[in-house]
Parts: C-alpha cells; structure tokens; sequence
C-alpha cells in the first residue's frame, strides 16, 4: 500500500481500511498463539500500513498533503 493511494482516498474509506487491517492483525495475533502461522513478517507489513492509514487520516484532518 502506497502513501499516494492513500491520500486519494475519502476518510470514510480510510476508517474503513483501517478497521480492516487492524481485525487483519487482531486474526494474525490469535493465528500465532495456534501456531497457525507460517509468515511472521505478515504483523510488521500490517503494523506499517496501519500507521500509514493514521497519517494520511490526520494529515486530511489538519488539511496538510503528502509530500
């Protein structure tokens, strides 16, 4: 997920991913306590899109663009 797609997208949209990808981790967590897991790396790509979702969230409230 690029930080330009993000930003194109209305905030309803991005609290809608952001929703998504934070049940995506919350599966992930239980997933690994079953040892159902084989990708470890699958929480940090989520982790960091979530924190992307909460920048360009903020970034549309304050009324900033990306750069």
């Amino acid at each position: 997920m690029d930080m330009s797609e993000l930003t194109k997208q209305t905030t309803p949209e991005l609290t809608k991913l952001l929703a998504d990808k934070r049940e995506t981790l919350r599966v992930w967590r239980f997933g690994l306590t079953g040892s159902k897991v084989k990708n470890i790396r699958e929480s940090r790509a989520t982790k960091k899109d979530i924190a992307r979702i909460l920048t360009a969230l903020n970034m549309k409230i304050a009324g900033t663009k990306a750069k």
